[in-house]
């Protein structure tokens, strides 16, 4: 409900949006029953986790049905229900799969975007407008543990959802940064490989996820956005490298925020190409997009003010004309979910890449350190301590306040390497994030305390014991269960931990369990890791018996 008296199917019907809508296509009733259902719930399958199987199993045991257009390295899956409205066990469940970074929750069209980048392992990606950051971790499973993804968020107030999505995902590849996407620097300096630019918009496209979009959209909204996407798209565009690919996407269906903006760029940057988006997301029920459309009154209705900015007029060029046919319009009725829309232009691996980088120092002189925030690799004095603790220091370590911090190779590369100032002779050094405001990087493996190494953390233990030769101990299957039953037994008690204080990690062929030893064993593991292992203990001891 919404107003006096008023329910959401008569907001609906007598909308600004459905009256645009009639403008943007014949059908629009059509368009409104397919607009109007509340969204199945839809997640996409961490492909990183060891344990991808077993879930892609629980899922299907609860009926729900893989997204047969999703093609990404892990899997996307429709569940039997609305968004939000599991109930009892699979609810509990369900909570702990993404808690623990085994599943992310996510719209179904949220997942197309990241699919046309076309990226890999050891890419460099920027997702230029990443809060809340499926995107991002999406992102982060088509790099497979390599790569990187620079996060960038400009509001601080979501940087914090965004650093909690990546940390719960767990991968080593994404760096959070907080800047103004419009003025982002070019980082590395040889340019991305690929940008995501998912940007700002008025939302028309996510009535089935946000109803209250029925009384509040107006076409206004759209036309305030149209600069700061405009703008968006264009610095995409000069961070990427040449051959590299950039992708446009919103979540609105009105073509000032989609179409409009695309010809805008197009218009003024030269040495640019749309590929064809329908060719590349085969198999997502799409349509072309438009080449041409109504201005609008403030109701929704078609306008005669002729008095509009050239950037919202359909273009007169035809061949800027022709290259918006290669953009995609997903609407809601047609795919089963939520309205998106998604356009790929590439730079020309050709072009004189010197396109204007701003002046972000003047000199190196005046190049600033780093934030005392950032993160910093491990100086030698911690490395001299962690061999203590692991015999082996793995390669990539970084320190936030008390967290140690696990990149990628490519992260410490693009950290170390001097960046140029294009339309100039000057070089910043490398050794440092500035001018970006870094706030995290990479997964989150173990704590410091006093200088020394506290303890493994549980997410990072699986890949850590490749890498370290200190700190874990194989123990027997009833040890682990006497653990995760809460029976606290002594040390002595479990062949291997007589002599062993501290953080610990138990294993039991791929099962780690974290742990804390002092006068007994303690586990160490949150609810939702408790559920997942319990319930994968269940599984095993029924696979055992059958």
């Amino acid at each position: 409900m919404s107003g006096v008296g008023a329910t959401w199917e008569e907001m609906a019907s007598n909308s600004a949006l459905l009256r645009a809508v009639g403008s943007w296509r014949g059908d629009p009733d059509v368009w409104l029953a397919g607009s109007f259902e509340r969204l199945p719930e839809t997640v996409r399958v961490n492909p990183l986790r060891s344990d991808r199987i077993w879930v892609e199993g629980w899922l299907e045991e609860i009926g729900a049905k893989e997204i047969d257009w999703f093609n990404g390295p892990g899997s996307a899956w429709e569940l039997p229900f609305h968004r939000g409205k599991a109930e009892g066990g699979v609810k509990k469940m369900l909570t702990a799969l993404h808690e623990t970074g085994r599943i992310t929750r996510q719209e179904a069209v949220s997942m197309i975007p990241v699919l046309a980048l076309d990226i890999g392992e050891g890419d460099l990606v920027l997702d230029m407008c990443a809060s809340p950051g499926s995107k991002t971790t999406q992102i982060s499973e088509h790099l497979l543990e390599s790569g990187m993804v620079v996060a960038n968020e400009v509001v601080s107030s979501r940087v914090n959802t965004l650093v909690s999505n990546v940390q719960r995902h767990g991968s080593r590849s994404s760096v959070v940064v907080n800047h103004d996407g419009r003025h982002i620097p070019r980082m590395p300096d040889d340019g991305f490989d690929g940008v995501l630019v998912d940007a700002p918009c008025s939302g028309s496209g996510t009535t089935r996820k946000n109803p209250e979009i029925w009384g509040k959209w107006s076409p206004s909204g759209g036309r305030s956005l149209q600069r700061l996407q405009i703008d968006l798209l264009t610095r995409a565009l000069r961070v990427v490298r040449p051959g590299g690919r950039v992708v446009y996407s919103t979540c609105s269906l009105d073509p000032i925020e989609n179409e409009a903006v695309v010809a805008e760029v197009l218009r003024n940057n030269s040495g640019v190409k749309m590929l064809n988006a329908l060719e590349i997301l085969e198999g997502v029920p799409g349509e072309v997009g438009m080449s041409t459309w109504p201005q609008l009154d403030e109701d929704g209705s078609i306008s005669n003010d002729p008095d509009v900015e050239d950037s919202m007029k359909p273009p007169e060029e035809n061949w800027i004309s022709e290259s918006l046919t290669s953009c995609m319009r997903v609407w809601n009725d047609r795919v089963g979910g939520g309205g998106f829309f998604v356009a790929v232009l590439e730079k020309s691996p050709d072009i004189d890449d010197s396109w204007g980088e701003p002046r972000f120092h003047q000199s190196p002189n005046e190049t600033k350190d780093d934030l005392p925030s950032s993160p910093q690799p491990i100086d030698e004095e911690f490395s001299e301590a962690a061999k203590e603790s692991w015999g082996r220091v793995p390669p990539n370590l970084w320190t936030r306040g008390k967290k140690i911090l696990w990149s990628t190779p490519e992260i410490t590369e693009v950290w170390s390497s001097e960046r140029r100032i294009r339309g100039g002779r000057t070089v910043v050094p490398g050794g440092r994030w500035r001018p970006l405001k870094v706030i995290h990087i990479g997964l989150n493996a173990a704590r410091m305390r006093k200088g020394e190494v506290d303890r493994i953390v549980a997410k990072a233990a699986g890949a850590l014991i490749k890498e370290i030769d200190f700190g874990f101990t194989e123990v027997s299957r009833s040890a682990i269960d006497s653990v995760l039953l809460g029976e606290e037994p002594l040390p002595s008690v479990i062949e291997g931990l007589e002599e062993v204080r501290g953080g610990h990690i138990l294993t039991c062929g791929d099962l780690c369990v974290p742990v804390w030893i002092g006068g007994r064993v303690s586990l160490m593991l949150n609810d939702s890791e408790k559920t997942i292992i319990h319930s994968q203990r269940g599984f095993i001891d029924q696979m055992e018996e059958e």
